[in-house]
């Protein structure tokens, strides 16, 4: 930004950068309504491609009998359920709609700390309802619904309330970061989204096969930079990994010998800097075939054979 310029300005062009993505991307937004057995509900989504494919949580569509989406334009459209994933809390719709305005999912893992994040979203009821603060921090965990922890959880002090869930979470150019997923009660300035990066590949699955097949290995995981020293020593291409945090009883990653503080570094040699990384990873094509976990544990590299089963579906 140009020097000398007085803070009016600088409010100015905050002011133009914040309407300006908000013009861009409110043509997108969807308030969803959705009948289910515990009675009416309501949330957010958004349109990702023009004939009619949207996202939005998993919790506010699970189990619907009846779902409608209102757009920006004013017309209440029937919506169908492609799919949905309890596990990471998204869902994709399809509204009968075509070449609907719709948002780019952008690369989250250029999201950083104190960027301008804005939310839009139907708090409340209040439809096409914008919100405005920064990402204040990256790779939380949240637990799902289904009792999974989501990983790469970005949290963000734009304003959150009930009716939000499923919303875009969007930078300066209107692209979306995140899908609005939780907030904390009685906490002020404490709202969370789910990764557009996750966001894009649980999409991918529900369009193509309508839920997501993956196996799983029982482990709790979070990012963490690797000590250089070991970089340098093992010749390793990755200065993050997978700190595991937890493991499941009676696991494949339990009877594979994976204890917590171990470090992750790869499996079957595919490399794996963050936990979603790992995620991708873990496919339904590895259920039942013997896998390798490369580990750093303590200043020593280890390989432990590992059988990945089938993660069961969530109810």
């Amino acid at each position: 930004m140009p020097a000398g310029l007085s803070d009016a300005d600088l409010l100015d062009h905050y002011s133009a950068a914040v309407s300006g993505a908000i013009e861009r991307a409110h043509p997108a937004v969807v308030h969803i309504e959705a009948v289910t057995p515990q009675g009416p509900g309501s949330g957010s989504g958004f349109f990702i491609s023009p004939d009619g494919y949207l996202l939005t949580n998993s919790h506010v569509v699970h189990g619907a009998s009846s779902l409608h989406v209102s757009l920006a334009d004013g017309r209440r459209l029937p919506a169908d359920l492609v799919g949905d994933d309890p596990h990471t809390d998204l869902a994709v719709l399809r509204a009968a709609a075509a070449d609907v305005a719709h948002l780019t999912l952008a690369d989250s893992d250029s999201a950083r700390p104190g960027q301008i994040a804005i939310a839009i979203g139907s708090p409340m009821g209040f439809q096409q309802s914008a919100t405005a603060g920064i990402v204040s921090g990256l790779d939380r965990s949240l637990r799902a619904g289904s009792g999974r922890l989501i990983e790469n959880i970005i949290q963000t002090d734009a304003a959150l309330n009930p009716g939000n869930s499923g919303g875009p979470l969007v930078n300066t150019r209107g692209e979306v970061i995140g899908v609005n997923t939780a907030i904390i009660r009685p906490a002020q300035g404490i709202c969370f989204a789910i990764a557009s990066n996750i966001a894009r590949w649980v999409a991918g699955w529900l369009i193509k096969e309508g839920r997501v097949r993956r196996s799983y290995i029982g482990v709790a995981g979070q990012n963490v930079p690797l000590l250089r020293k070991l970089v340098r020593h093992y010749h390793l291409g990755l200065d993050t990994g997978v700190l595991v945090a937890g493991v499941e009883p009676a696991s494949p990653a339990a009877r594979a010998g994976l204890a917590e503080g171990d470090i992750l570094i790869a499996l079957d040699a595919h490399p794996t800097p963050r936990v979603e990384a790992l995620h991708r990873l873990l496919t339904a094509d590895r259920v039942g075939e013997s896998a390798a976990l490369t580990v750093i544990r303590g200043v020593d590299k280890l390989e432990l054979p590992v059988i990945p089963l089938e993660m069961p579906a969530a109810a």
